[in-house]
């Protein structure tokens, strides 16, 4: 226990970490998957195919193997990458973390809402062409909200998913709560205890992110609860 309350600060700050990437990831793969869903289910080949592609090779694929492609593959681009100013992000352990959870999620979460944006009642879209919305209008007020109430469930796995699949990025070096516990655990032997308490790190933060999207959904549903107390 005593190494445990020694590196109690490190673990905290790994912790971070793990929320920071998760969070960034989350947010910039969420802005990319509900236009990418739109795309994907466009009656246009020319848009819906390279959409398609782009969730097939990402939901195909172990992310262990995308993160070294990212990391370590963007090495043998290092020309190119330096010509057009990006290989200072890609020698960044961070960046090539935050960058292949983001494609990773945006694949997920394209297909999520694509589901959702199948799944809002024709008749809803019906009435709101009769009020003459059309076009993004129609998917801006009509479409996209109800589809985000109706995948926001399964949406909520995919980023405890990709919280828990977060440790990976350790193996590139990003000291997150697995990547500082690895390395205590490296020099201290004590295995158990420490990845242990990694665990229950990984316990709290999951079920904190768990309560945020709660109230997040029980925001979104609210006016169920209008309709039911009406």
């Amino acid at each position: 226990m005593e190494i445990i309350i020694q590196s109690l600060p490190r673990l905290l700050s790994g912790s971070l970490v793990t929320i920071q990437i998760t969070a960034l990831s989350v947010f910039i793969g969420f802005c990319m998957a509900i236009p990418l869903a739109i795309l994907r289910v466009s009656a246009n080949k020319m848009l819906s195919l390279p959409v398609y592609a782009f969730t097939f090779y990402f939901r195909g694929t172990p992310l262990l193997v995308q993160i070294f492609l990212i990391y370590y593959g963007s090495g043998q681009f290092q020309v190119f990458l330096h010509s057009v100013g990006l290989w200072s992000l890609f020698q960044s352990a961070w960046f090539c973390a935050i960058l292949s959870l983001t494609l990773n999620t945006a694949a997920y979460s394209t297909e999520i809402f694509r589901g959702g944006i199948q799944g809002v009642p024709a008749g809803e879209i019906e009435a709101a062409r009769a009020c003459g919305m059309s076009g993004m209008r129609l998917y801006k007020r009509i479409v996209i909200p109800r589809a985000i109430r109706i995948a926001w469930p399964a949406y909520t796995n995919e980023v405890i998913f990709l919280l828990q699949a977060s440790s990976l990025v350790s193996i590139i070096t990003v000291m997150d709560i697995t990547g500082v516990a690895r390395e205590i655990a490296a020099r201290s032997f004590a295995f158990y205890e420490v990845y242990v308490f990694a665990a229950l790190l990984y316990i709290i933060v999951v079920y904190g992110v768990l309560w945020v999207f709660k109230r997040i959904e029980s925001h979104l549903n609210a006016y169920l609860r209008m309709e039911i107390t009406g």
